[in-house]
């Protein structure tokens, strides 16, 4: 058996050595970040899918799937970031009232049906903040406002 003789200066091999670990790297990287993004996908198209189930069940309009995946994504979106603080609170509050601006807005009698769809999402989402936001809403006054 015959060992070549070597041409390559140290540096070269040096240099091929570093370019091959950071182009292995790279795509590793590449994989871990691909693998998760995929992983989110399908979490999200499932809740999503748990979602349109149970809004159907409550009677209420079912919104196309990936409308709901690019909302709520796998994690619940602004709805599941913390609901149950009070700018959270506020903001809900905020768009239950009267709908006038300035010193006309006040705050209203909201239609029962009004935190049905957020009650849902929390409860797909983030189930773990459910029980106090619903110790919330069931202090809000709420009536059957259409009838339905």
């Amino acid at each position: 058996m015959t060992t070549p003789t070597e041409n390559q200066s140290p540096r070269e091999r040096t240099w091929i050595y570093v370019s091959a670990c950071v182009i292995l790297a790279a795509m590793v990287l590449w994989a871990i970040l691909a693998f998760s993004a995929a992983r989110e996908t399908n979490r999200a198209e499932e809740k999503a899918d748990e979602l349109i189930v149970a809004l159907h069940k409550a009677g209420a309009h079912t919104p196309d799937k990936d409308q709901i995946v690019r909302v709520l994504g796998d994690d619940g979106g602004a709805t599941c970031a913390n609901p149950n603080e009070a700018l959270s609170r506020a903001t809900l509050l905020s768009l239950l009232s009267n709908g006038a601006t300035g010193p006309g807005a006040r705050p209203g009698i909201a239609d029962n049906r009004a935190v049905k769809g957020q009650l849902l999402i929390i409860e797909v989402y983030c189930p773990e903040e459910l029980a106090e936001f619903k110790v919330f809403v069931d202090n809000l006054k709420t009536e059957n406002l259409t009838g339905s």
